[in-house]
């Protein structure tokens, strides 16, 4: 799974549940909501302040290693 800006996160968390503290880290702390999980990775960053390309970075680094 490669991550980008339009991957929502559910898909994101069911992929791998290991990247959770990632989105913690950010703030979002209702990553069972409905809403949270049917977000993208870029409309999660831009309502938590959160810089997408770092973020997008550190998700595919956890993936990959």
């Amino acid at each position: 799974m490669t991550i980008t800006k339009d991957t929502i996160i559910g898909d994101i968390l069911d992929a791998d549940r290991s990247t959770a503290p990632y989105f913690l880290d950010m703030g979002m702390h209702c990553l069972g909501c409905p809403a949270s999980r049917g977000e993208t990775l870029g409309e999660a960053c831009a309502v938590h302040g959160v810089d997408p390309d770092e973020l997008i970075a550190q998700l595919n680094a956890h993936l990959a290693g």
